[in-house]
């Protein structure tokens, strides 16, 4: 059977000499949303980050489209399709809201116009204040700075670890509504989320992580359904 789109198969590894991830595996096909929840310290971000090479593992593999890219750095990874929004720290504050989609684009020589209208089409509030200083922007609004600028790579696949920490519960309706919609153009999407229930709707899988470890996994309307999950992950 072939892999998914992306798979971190069986990742074990953490910093120094602790492991936090134990025999995760994480995966996601291509167009779909794939979301990683569970409590706090649970591992989610770590497990993200070892997908993205921040990590490095003692066992396990990440393997994209097919290819093993374990032993390559975030960069390369960049490089062959993968763009990464961290929680904290993802945008230019001083910079201009379009100087910070233009970093995005470190990796290209071609054309970027087309690109940056896809960006303004998909958060037209960014056409608005494209002139403006990224940091003078609302959490809302820099989060979609941030994603902007992700998307400026042309990723196959699009982390995001808490894209909505911090934002009030109707932009969060509406970076999700986003979220969908970069899905539907074919590109793939792994998000670790602190709203599990939300962030569960939308997907089309999830991954319950405890200590590191998968606890349950499944469509994100069956972790939705399922009465141990609601109980212990989702408040009833």
């Amino acid at each position: 059977m072939a892999d998914p789109f992306l798979i971190g198969d069986a990742m074990t590894g953490g910093y120094g000499g602790a492991d936090i991830l134990h025999d995760c595996t994480i995966a996601v096909e291509k167009g779909q949303i794939a979301v990683i929840v569970g409590p706090n310290g649970a591992g989610k971000s770590t497990a993200m980050k070892a997908v993205f090479g921040m990590l490095k593992l003692r066992a396990g593999a990440v393997r994209l489209d097919g290819r093993d890219i374990t032993q390559l750095t975030p960069q390369a990874r960049v490089r062959e399709g993968m763009g990464f929004v961290p929680q904290t720290g993802n945008i230019f504050p001083s910079m201009t809201v379009e100087e910070n989609l233009e970093m995005g684009a470190f990796i290209r020589r071609d054309d970027i116009a087309a690109t940056m209208e896809q960006v303004y089409d998909l958060f037209p509030i960014l056409r608005d204040k494209r002139g403006q200083a990224a940091g003078e922007l609302s959490g809302g609004q820099r989060q979609q700075v941030a994603v902007g600028r992700a998307l400026m790579t042309q990723p196959k696949l699009l982390m995001l670890d808490e894209p909505t920490a911090g934002v009030s519960p109707i932009v969060m309706d509406e970076l999700f509504d986003r979220i969908i919609e970069i899905a539907r153009t074919g590109i793939s999407i792994l998000m670790v989320e602190q709203n599990a229930r939300q962030a569960l709707e939308i997907a089309d899988k999830g991954y319950v992580l405890v200590q590191g470890a998968n606890r349950f996994t499944d469509t994100g309307q069956a972790l939705l359904a399922d009465p141990d999950v609601r109980k212990s992950f989702l408040g009833g």
